[in-house]
């Protein structure tokens, strides 16, 4: 399997204009809290009731062990992204389904737009799962990996990126 540096000098090489990045800042958590919500129905009860189980718990829990078999300190940190975006998505289930669906098609549609405007209008270039599927757990990564980055955090994973990243 690829290693962290090689899944996001993939996805960054896909990434390149710093508008289209700034489009992926909507667009991914959209499309995450989005998949969240619709995932989030139905809900089965386990631990005799303690717990809800959803199919949303399911893709994050495994998508959480994926980020960790990359990086422990990322996973963690997706981890928590993974548990606020479950918390969103019970919270949109609880509605009635008209409100659900409108929050988790309305978030899914929006954020796509983002996504799509950002290759279109600045990258010039198709999505990166559209050649990796792997592109769709590697995108929120990238998001928080931008925000460290952004933060003056993890300059020798940036460098590393930067070098490998090429058209």
């Amino acid at each position: 399997m690829r290693t962290l540096t090689d899944q996001l000098s993939q996805y960054a090489a896909y990434h390149r204009d710093r508008r289209n990045i700034a489009t992926h800042f909507v667009g991914i958590p959209l499309i995450v809290l989005a998949i969240a919500a619709l995932l989030s129905r139905p809900a089965w009860p386990v631990l005799s009731g303690a717990f809800m189980l959803t199919p949303a718990c399911v893709l994050f829990a495994l998508a959480t062990l994926y980020y960790l078999w990359l990086d422990v300190p990322l996973g963690i940190a997706m981890g928590i992204v993974s548990a606020a975006s479950a918390a969103f998505g019970r919270w949109a289930a609880s509605q009635v389904t008209s409100t659900w669906l409108a929050i988790g098609i309305g978030f899914f549609v929006i954020g796509w737009v983002f996504q799509f405007v950002g290759h279109v209008r600045y990258e010039h270039r198709k999505p990166a799962f559209v050649d990796d599927i792997i592109g769709l757990l590697i995108g929120p990564l990238f998001i928080l990996i931008e925000l460290l980055f952004g933060l003056g955090l993890m300059r020798g994973l940036r460098d590393a990126i930067d070098a490998r990243a090429v058209r």
